[in-house]
């Protein structure tokens, strides 16, 4: 076991030597530790990673959930997500892939970037999310569906030999949801859902008008003793993504619900027990598909992100493809319009939120979907991903196929929040992904991407750069209803700056995140203290983490 500090203190670490220049380096600025506790931290031994190439390496999954109709049209050409996590307590992260139109399939992490795919008896499914909903230390699996279904919940009853996961119901929850996402949010140790629905679908189905008024919307599930209360915010809901983070910097999770088409985002501040409507943003995507977050600076500001549909080129091919579709999507926005058909990157200043993407190259990345922040080249600093295409016969009747073929995008951040395309990378898949996400699958200290496709097998790229090492962090808390620390931030001190990362289980477009948290370490970094902010208001401090670790926090 490490030694973990267990007093108040301020931690002020000796003078540091640079391994890469030789010259002393000044120390951090003590950091003040209130309410401080014990912990117990195991640090496992990540795999050196000797596979260099500077590249992502694809491989075809042998899973397809993808849409097998014939002619796709909107709505089905939405797509699926999927999630990581440890469903099996091995230390490998599983996968579990929802699909729209067949069975979910869960692919067991054998090691090695070799997996075992069972299918799960959950059909027509939209959004998944691996969360230990009723406190057990068991990740449960819960998935939002296509049409005019409830989420349904997956216990894990923690051994194979009966089968893993028995579905169950969420008692209480009895709204229809396209996308979702967990967190505690009233300060009880219990994990609450909120949920935010897609009306244009819903009337597809033969929703009535009433019936979406009381079943549909935006809704907060707060959870007391495994039962469910429903507060609807709103009953008119396009929504996306579903964002928990803070927002005016109260320390407790807000709601951003991401909006498609021409209503606005909808933002709900915490305020007294209550939640208030507001609208802290200048700017919005129009129809805004995935929603992220993450300190691009290392600033101890944190950007978001929402992605939309915008081509940022005047080459004669593409816009022939987009125009059809745009002339009949977009709308007439004034100057003064807070709804703007591109991407938006929310940047805090004295005067609020501002939109930075444009002069930070992010603006136009195509018709994009899940965007992911993460560290892809343990540089220190978040890059992002961002995943490409749209099939649809109704919309693109001029395409061969339907379909409006685009690569995925990956960006590199310069340091200093800015970024720049590196096709070089080999992430410019054009196989029309929707959900994905960013996850360390071999235990070698880097983060792999996965994505899963509408029309073909999921995808996952082995990441071979030639980058740093990492440090991963699983954050323990038996006994508690929040077992996983959902809500914990994270702060690494280096001899390179400050990382911070928070515990989610939610981000992007229809994905589920893992937990376990991953910081990108530069060459000649040194590792000084690892503190951590779990959602009551403790605090824990690791001292001298060691690089290329995965440190198991046991609170």
């Amino acid at each position: 076991m490490m030694m973990v500090r267990r007093i108040f203190s301020l931690i002020g670490p000796a003078v540091l030597l640079a391994a890469c220049a030789g010259q002393p380096l000044a120390a951090p600025p003590a950091i003040a530790v209130e309410h401080p506790i014990a912990v117990s931290v195991t640090p496992v031994q990540l795999a050196h990673d000797t596979a260099c190439e500077n590249r992502f390496v694809a491989h075809r999954l042998g899973v397809a959930t993808g849409v097998r109709m014939r002619e796709i049209t909107t709505y089905a050409s939405n797509g699926a997500g999927l999630a990581a996590g440890d469903l099996d307590d091995d230390g490998d992260l599983d996968l579990v892939f929802a699909s729209i139109d067949r069975e979910a399939t869960i692919l067991w992490n054998e090691g090695r970037l070799a997996f075992a795919a069972e299918p799960l008896d959950a059909f027509f499914t939209r959004a998944v999310n691996i969360v230990d909903v009723d406190g057990d230390s068991l990740p449960d699996i819960v998935f939002t569906h296509r049409g005019i279904e409830v989420p349904s919940y997956w216990r894990n009853q923690g051994s194979a030999a009966t089968g893993r996961f028995l579905r169950q119901p969420l008692d209480g929850v009895d709204r229809f949801a396209y996308a979702m996402a967990w967190g505690d949010l009233n300060g009880d140790n219990q994990l609450d859902m909120v949920s935010g629905s897609y009306e244009v679908e819903l009337r597809s189905h033969g929703v009535a008008q009433e019936q979406i008024q009381v079943q549909a919307g935006v809704t907060v599930f707060t959870q007391q003793d495994g039962r469910f209360s429903a507060q609807q915010l709103t009953s008119r809901a396009e929504t996306l993504a579903v964002a928990l983070v803070d927002l005016d910097g109260d320390g407790r999770r807000d709601i951003w619900a991401g909006n498609d088409f021409a209503l606005r985002d909808d933002v709900w501040l915490q305020r007294d027990g209550a939640w208030l409507a507001a609208h802290p943003f200048r700017q919005t995507s129009h129809s805004t598909m995935s929603i992220d977050w993450g300190d691009l600076e290392n600033d101890g500001r944190v950007e978001l992100f929402s992605t939309d549909m915008n081509p940022g080129t005047i080459a004669p091919a593409i816009l022939a493809a987009w125009l059809p579709v745009i002339s009949a999507l977009e709308e007439k926005h004034g100057p003064d319009d807070p709804q703007i058909m591109a991407n938006v990157l929310q940047a805090p200043g004295a005067g609020g939120w501002r939109n930075e993407a444009a002069w930070r190259g992010i603006d136009a990345t195509g018709w994009s979907w899940s965007a992911k922040f993460g560290d892809l080249d343990n540089d220190g600093f978040l890059d992002l991903y961002v995943v490409n295409g749209m099939i649809a016969e109704n919309l693109f009747r001029h395409l061969p196929g339907g379909e409006l073929v685009e690569e995925n995008r990956a960006f590199r951040n310069h340091g200093d929040g800015r970024f720049a395309p590196m096709p070089q990378w080999n992430l410019g898949s054009p196989a029309s992904g929707r959900g994905m996400l960013l996850a360390d699958l071999d235990n070698d200290g880097d983060l792999d991407v996965i994505v899963n496709n509408l029309r073909s097998n999921a995808q996952l790229f082995e990441n071979r750069l030639c980058g740093g090492t990492g440090l991963e962090v699983d954050l323990f808390w038996p006994g508690s209803g929040n077992s996983r620390a959902i809500g914990a931030q994270l702060e690494l001190h280096t001899s390179a700056g400050v990382l911070r990362r928070d515990v989610r289980v939610a981000s992007g477009y229809l994905a589920g995140e893992p937990p376990r948290v991953h910081f990108g370490i530069p060459h000649g970094a040194e590792l000084i203290t690892l503190v951590i902010h779990y959602p009551d208001g403790m605090t824990a401090v690791v001292d001298r983490p060691a690089r290329q670790t995965l440190l198991q926090v046991t609170r």
